[in-house]
């Protein structure tokens, strides 16, 4: 009965994402149908490298502040479990302060004000930075709840057999939490990709900037931010289908 209710499931799910997609078709046909409106799309082929560029750019950025924050986000978690309360408080204003901001705003005053002060000229630095410790912050609450979701009865078992403090850590807790982690991680790279759209406004040269760029250079709105959606598209979602799969693959039961 199971084997025979696999192929029904399978198939209800393919005709129901077909209609669905279809729907958003037909939205859209009808929408673009009823705009009038002369695409220019040569003008657009002419700077295909420039999109290419920016896209490339985007991932290295993308790529980088993933890394970052994710030492950012252990670090931070692990200060806010400290006894020295200088260090946990110093954790607890960072989380609550980049969570509360605009990202925006951090940018501008990371690099017209921070880096300028230290004399750090280089846009891509400052970008992986800003978007490293804005993503560093809410890693932080993951690692953090992931950490205090283990049960104190498996922290005095560590404990009783004579594992240290930080056996413990790397033999009991952090298995668990990287399990708890991996599932949202990937949404949390999706966003990273979508926030680095927002370093256009200290002119670090990614897919956002350069697609307002051509905009500038051929008055052709729609041709220029059409594709920066589809490239877009193109990093997110196999990242949120990859998010979907490993939690199907990670869940268990607490």
């Amino acid at each position: 009965m199971q084997a025979h209710r696999q192929p029904v499931a399978r198939a209800a799910w393919i005709v129901s994402w077909c209609l669905v997609a279809l729907l958003v078709a037909a939205v859209f046909s009808f929408a673009f149908g009823q705009l009038h409106y002369g695409w220019n799309w040569q003008a657009i082929w002419h700077y295909r490298e420039k999109f290419l560029h920016g896209w490339l750019v985007t991932v290295a950025l993308s790529a980088a502040a993933l890394l970052a924050s994710l030492a950012i986000g252990l670090l931070s978690a692990l200060a806010r479990r400290s006894a020295f309360l200088p260090l946990r408080y110093a954790a607890v204003l960072y989380v609550e302060i980049v969570r509360g901001t605009p990202l925006l705003v951090q940018i501008l005053i990371l690099f017209y004000v921070v880096a300028n002060a230290f004399g750090i000229e280089n846009r891509y630095v400052v970008g992986v930075l800003a978007l490293s410790l804005f993503a560093g912050a809410y890693l932080s609450e993951m690692i953090r709840s992931g950490i205090e979701s283990i049960r104190d009865s498996q922290l005095e078992s560590a404990r009783a057999i004579g594992l240290t403090r930080a056996q413990t850590y790397r033999h009991v807790v952090f298995p668990q939490v990287v399990r708890q982690l991996v599932p949202p991680l990937t949404g949390q790279f999706a966003s990273i990709i979508k926030d680095s759209s927002l370093l256009s406004i200290i002119a670090v040269s990614e897919f956002t900037l350069n697609a307002q760029e051509v905009n500038a250079f051929t008055y052709s709105t729609l041709e220029s931010y059409l594709p920066l959606a589809a490239g877009y598209l193109l990093l997110t979602l196999p990242i949120s289908l990859l998010s979907r799969v490993l939690e199907r693959r990670f869940h268990f039961a607490t």
